[in-house]
This record gives C-alpha cells, sequence and structure tokens, in this order.
C-alpha cells in the first residue's frame, strides 16, 4: 500500500478476500440505494427547507424544524410518530426513556432475548439496587432465554406472554456482547405477531445498530415501538449526538412526557442549533450504513483467511453492522484494538488499554478514534476481557478506510506472532 507498511503475507490475504466479499458488496449496496431514496422521500414529502435548520432556545415553542425532524424519521421508519432529540445522551438513555415512558408500578417487562445488554441492566434493575431503576418503581421483569440455535424460541415466548401477561415485550435486535445471531426485522415480526395473537402488549425493539441494514424496520412488522441513538446508524456520522424513539403514535407521546414532563411532552425541547446536524445525519445514514457492512464483510473475509472464526460468517446475510471475531485469548484481543486504533483518523497513536468502563461488569478493551466521542459508527472495536475474547467491530465511515483499518489489525496481529 503507499502509505501503509503492510506485510505482503496480509495484502495477499486482503486481496483474495475482498473477491470473496464482493458478491455480498452488491446486495449492500443495492439495499443502500433503496433506503437513500426512502430517507429523500421523507425530507421530500416533509418538504424541507433551510428554515427548519434554525436553532431554538429556551423553551423551544413552536420549533417547527424539531417537530419536521420528527415526522421525517416517522415516514422513513414506517411509524405513526417519533421523537427525535439531541438531548437523549446515548442509546441507554433513549431506551431508558422509551422504558419508563411505557411501563407503570406493577407492570411486568418480558425480555424474549435472553439477557440483555450490559448497560441496561441497572436500568430495568437487574444489575445494582437503589438508583431508581424499574425494579425501584415496582416494575417486574422476566426473560425468556434463546433457544439452542440462538434465536428467540417463539413457543417459550408464547408461553411466557399466556401466564404472566405482561405489559411490555422487549427484543434486543443486536447480539451485544454474545454470540448469538442478530435479529432480522422479519424475525422481529414473527415474535410481535406471537405477542398480538396473545394479548395487547407493547412490543418494543432496541433497533441500535440495526436501522437501514434492511429495506424495512421492526415497526413495518407489527413492532409498537423502536428506539436507538444517534451515534450509531441512524446518526450518519454526522449528528453530534442524540437518540430517537419511533413507533405508534400513542406510545411516542407517553415516551415524550418521560422525555420532558406529563403535560409539556414533545411541545417544549430548544434545538440549540443541533437540527442541521440531525437532519443531514439521516440524510446521510443509509449511505455511511452501506460502508459500515461492507468493511464488516471484508473483515470477516480476512479473517477467515487467516483462519479465526467469524460471525457472521462472510457471505451470510447481515442484520446489525457489527461483526465479531473469536480471537481465543485477551492477547490476540488486544492487539487487533491495537492495529484498529493504529488506523483511525482521530487518536491514532493512543494505545488501547483495557479499564473499568461504567456499566460493564468486567474490564473492557475499545479502540475508537473518532471525531464524534463515542460514535459507534466510526469505525471501532470493543470487547470485555473475558470468555470467550471475542471482539465486536462496528462501522465505518467509508470503505477504503474501514479496509485499512481491518488490514492494519490483521498486520499487527501477524507481526507480533498471533496470527
Amino acid at each position: 500500500m503507499a502509505f501503509f507498511d503492510i506485510s505482503e503475507r496480509v495484502s495477499a490475504l486482503s486481496e483474495k478476500a475482498l473477491e470473496k466479499a464482493r458478491v455480498r458488496f452488491d446486495e449492500i449496496e443495492k439495499t443502500g440505494e433503496y433506503n437513500q431514496q426512502k430517507v429523500l422521500a421523507a425530507f421530500i414529502e416533509n418538504k424541507v427547507s433551510e428554515a427548519d435548520f434554525a436553532g431554538s432556545t429556551g423553551y423551544g415553542y413552536g420549533d417547527r424544524g424539531r417537530d419536521k425532524l420528527d415526522a421525517v424519521y416517522a415516514r422513513a421508519f414506517g411509524a405513526e410518530d417519533a421523537i427525535v432529540r439531541h438531548s437523549f445522551t446515548c442509546g441507554t438513555h433513549t431506551l431508558g426513556i422509551a422504558l419508563f415512558g411505557i411501563l407503570r408500578p406493577g407492570d411486568t417487562m418480558l425480555c424474549v432475548t435472553g439477557t440483555p445488554y450490559d448497560t441496561i441492566q441497572p436500568v430495568i434493575g437487574i444489575k445494582g439496587s437503589g438508583m431508581g431503576s424499574l425494579k425501584d418503581y415496582g416494575v417486574k421483569y422476566e426473560q425468556v432465554e434463546l433457544g439452542s440455535d440462538g434465536y428467540p424460541d417463539l413457543e417459550e415466548i408464547a408461553k411466557a406472554v399466556k401466564n404472566l401477561k405482561p405489559r411490555m415485550v422487549y427484543i434486543q435486535r443486536s447480539r451485544g456482547y454474545s454470540l448469538r445471531p442478530s435479529l432480522s426485522v422479519e424475525k422481529t415480526g414473527e415474535i410481535a405477531d406471537t405477542v398480538h395473537n396473545i394479548c395487547d402488549a407493547v412490543v418494543m425493539v432496541d433497533n441500535c445498530y440495526g436501522e437501514f441494514v434492511q429495506k424495512t424496520e421492526p415497526t413495518q412488522h407489527g413492532a409498537d415501538l423502536i428506539a436507538g441513538s444517534l451515534i450509531k446508524n441512524a446518526g450518519g456520522s454526522i449528528a453530534r449526538t442524540g437518540g430517537y424513539i419511533a413507533g405508534r403514535k400513542d406510545l411516542v407521546e407517553l415516551c415524550s412526557y418521560r422525555a420532558t414532563v406529563p403535560g409539556l411532552g414533545k411541545e417544549v425541547g430548544c434545538t440549540l442549533g443541533e437540527s442541521r446536524n440531525m437532519y443531514m445525519g439521516l440524510f446521510n445514514a443509509p449511505n455511511v450504513v452501506t460502508s459500515a457492512l461492507k468493511t464488516a464483510v471484508f473483515a470477516a473475509s480476512l479473517f477467515e483467511e487467516l483462519g479465526f472464526e467469524v460471525t457472521p460468517g462472510s457471505g451470510e446475510e447481515r442484520y446489525d453492522i457489527i461483526q465479531a471475531i473469536k480471537l481465543i485469548n485477551s492477547e490476540r484481543l488486544c492487539a487487533f484494538c491495537k492495529g484498529i486504533q493504529s488506523g483511525a483518523p482521530v487518536d491514532s497513536s493512543a494505545v488501547p488499554e483495557p479499564w473499568d468502563m461504567p456499566g460493564y461488569d468486567s474490564k473492557v478493551i475499545m479502540a475508537a478514534g473518532a471525531f464524534i466521542l463515542g460514535s459507534s459508527i466510526e469505525l471501532s472495536a470493543d470487547a470485555p476481557l473475558r470468555e470467550p475474547y471475542a471482539v465486536w467491530m462496528q462501522g465505518g465511515i467509508n470503505f477504503p478506510s474501514g479496509k485499512t483499518a481491518v488490514m492494519l489489525a490483521a498486520d499487527y496481529l501477524c507481526r507480533e506472532g498471533l496470527a
């Protein structure tokens, strides 16, 4: 390579990996073009104008750009309504607003995809106490374990719904720090149908990492509510912070009362000049997700060539942007993250080290040289230092830079005699 000292071995394997990945690339690009047209249509139908980018202050009364952004998101996600706010600090915060917005003391929340992601556990009350979790407010929690194949067990879900009569059935679409498969929108639809055939429980999907990976979203397959972060897929690497909740209008309204206060809901909330970035981020999102998916497929293909087990495989269908690679031990795990960091446009000279990251029960190592701190749609790789010593890689604003960083990670392992 012209600008990077990458070994002949890794360069040769990268060429083989790229050829193997091209069939999947073609499918990804077709989906990306479809989603780009869908988002463009949502902008045009809602008559987005320059005036909509003006920032409001104070109460934010009459902020038409804020209200129109909600409508554009709702249209793009096939939902009745949405609330999109820069004041949603992260994905976990956004999910928490939705959970507290819907659930009341005495209600039961039923998670049907096994134990949820680490950072949402204190929100529910699975771990920690006295912090104001759902459990502290009298909301009961139950879960249905995944089947032996790693997918939701529809039969067991139906039994649990009949017995527990939950107010909410919660689905985590992405795998989190596990190696189970991520869920397609069709699979979330099967769960929603199973639930709705029994009762009127709210089916909520944690949609983080899944937006624009397929041509439709869970709201178009029976989910009542979805939520996600703007520094992941939906913000297109341009939104500087924020999150969204979309779905049934009555449920979004309830969430808005938690986002602000009862009686005010969506009517208040100034935008402070963030609207332009949030609009532009959504517009950019399908193209960036396409690049992130191509980066993930290339990584899978290259590390297959190096003899590592990867999930999903390079030829498999993808339902989120995450690529997991089993690296077997902590030494390889840390070396991979150091290689990814060395290929970052920001903080490339930093050396990732494991640390006690808030919300996690073991040390975590994270490679993330991003323009926006913590932005998972920009190329990053992270993992807890525990079995199975897999790394979870995601993002890539553009494929050429993502490909280069993956090659540097492979080269780092090879130079250290670890691959």
